[in-house]
């Protein structure tokens, strides 16, 4: 009997409260819609299911953590190892006692939090609702829009590290900068505590509201994308160097470049992972010939080109 390498896999984790699933296709839950399956996908419980998870686990065995898969390019090979997506074990949120400190978990939608807070008169998160995804993946990235980043209202995060260790750690204890955080990837974030300040909840909503014109006026939200493709390098726009090196609407396979903002990648319908690969590293080339600027991916990419026969720790059955 033939055995699948995610089916391999199972034999060697640790018996859990929350779920496994083998050969877990992972386009059917992230933006693109793209990419092969994950060897093991993994639904923790609680914090403690996933802490003891991350203890036991054989430690040569691959781990990725998943959010909602706003912000990842699945390649087609799938994803090797065990992909880790936070349910509602990790949806908790909390205001604090003087109504302005929000304690929320990892898994709550970043838009969620700015909605919640504008109905509490809690100001300074409004950016949040430009931010698609949930709050795990935007600490680890120190995610921002609108002139304001996570590292600007984080209070603390509390993380589980790869040993099954919970700890509480500031923005200077992550090493956040611009788009980016020292977590280690295989940590866990489980929740955040932000810091807000008390506004007039109406003023909030109109806030809220001109932002979610400004981005429904201005990026493709309601197309296949993941978000803002590249980083902006100091002192530039991404999108106006992809624009100047005459990228907009560029197409190979099923992926272009979105004609309405440059900076994003669109899946029009049949792209696979490596069209729109392909197709940012054909970006970056033009941008680095027009500009001199070598662009950073922002979108997270995961996994093998092809399909992997590699089983960790074991032989094929």
């Amino acid at each position: 009997m033939e055995y699948s390498r995610g089916q391999a896999l199972l034999s060697r984790l640790p018996k859990v409260r929350g779920r496994y699933s083998a050969d877990a296709p992972l386009s059917k839950i992230t933006w693109f819609q793209v990419g092969g399956p994950a060897d093991v996908l993994f639904k923790p419980a609680d914090p403690q299911d996933l802490a003891f998870f991350l203890q036991e686990r054989p430690k040569d065995i691959p781990l990725h953590i998943l959010g909602v898969g706003s912000n990842l390019l699945v390649r087609d090979g799938g994803v090797p190892g065990v992909v880790i997506r936070l349910g509602r074990g990790f949806t908790n949120l909390a205001i604090a006692a003087d109504g302005v400190t929000l304690d929320v978990g990892a898994g709550v939608l970043d838009r969620t939090v700015a909605l919640i807070a504008q109905e509490e008169g809690i100001g300074g998160l409004e950016f949040l609702v430009g931010i698609p995804g949930t709050m795990g993946g935007a600490l680890k990235m120190n995610a921002g829009c609108y002139g304001t980043e996570m590292k600007d209202v984080l209070d603390s995060a509390l993380v589980i590290t790869d040993k099954g260790q919970l700890m509480r750690l500031t923005p200077q204890e992550l090493g956040m900068s611009y788009r980016h955080t020292t977590l280690p990837d295989s940590w866990v974030v489980v929740s955040v505590r932000l810091k807000g300040h008390t506004e007039e909840s109406s003023l909030l909503k109109e806030r809220l509201d001109t932002l979610l014109a400004q981005r429904e006026a201005s990026q493709p939200v309601r197309t296949r994308t993941g978000g803002s493709t590249f980083a902006n390098p100091d002192g530039a726009r991404a999108w106006e160097l992809i624009d100047q090196a005459g990228c907009r609407g560029l197409r190979i396979g099923g992926a272009q470049v979105s004609p309405m903002h440059c900076n994003f990648l669109i899946n029009t319908g049949d792209a696979t992972a490596q069209d729109l690969e392909t197709l940012g590293e054909h970006v970056r080339m033009r941008v680095l010939e027009t500009s001199g600027v070598d662009l950073r991916w922002e979108i997270q990419r995961w996994g093998d080109m092809v399909t992997s026969t590699q089983v960790y720790g074991a032989e094929a059955a």
